[in-house]
């Protein structure tokens, strides 16, 4: 009788146990540049929202911004900050964050502005440098945030 018992146990348990599938949600906004690309500005599963890379196109304009790394740091926060409030999420959602750089010597200056973003509790992260980034840019940054409330 347990040898029968047991595997059924076991598979009505695993079957309660089935992870249900979670929805999955394009998010897309003006206040962010357009997607160049085959591919969306985020996409939320559950309580987590992958961003797509950005890079400092002024969503306004469709321009580059003009100036160096500090200008193009900004920016690029800047439309990180618009799509992660066009989900419901914030700057302090971000868990993770990937900086691809086109000249790590830029390193110090990106820093610099990032760290007025992420004053408390930062992300983990891991810095780059690309080869060749879209556009020319100097940087793209992707982050994955999480809803914890």
């Amino acid at each position: 009788m347990t040898k029968i018992l047991l595997p059924f146990c076991s598979i009505v348990f695993l079957t309660g146990c089935a992870a249900q599938p979670l929805d999955r949600e394009v998010i897309a906004t003006k206040d962010a540049p357009a997607a160049i690309g085959p591919y969306s500005q985020a996409i939320r599963v559950g309580n987590t929202l992958y961003l797509a890379g950005q890079i400092a196109i002024d969503p306004a304009t469709g321009n580059f911004v003009t100036g160096g790394i500090e200008e193009q740091t900004h920016q690029v926060l800047k439309n990180i900050q618009a799509v992660l409030r066009a989900a419901g999420f914030s700057i302090s959602d971000v868990v993770q964050s990937h900086v691809f750089l086109s000249d790590l010597n830029n390193y110090a200056a990106m820093n610099a502005v990032y760290a007025t973003y992420f004053q408390e509790s930062p992300p983990a992260r891991a810095a780059i440098q690309a080869a060749h980034l879209p556009k020319d840019a100097l940087i793209e940054i992707m982050v994955t945030a999480v809803k914890t409330n």
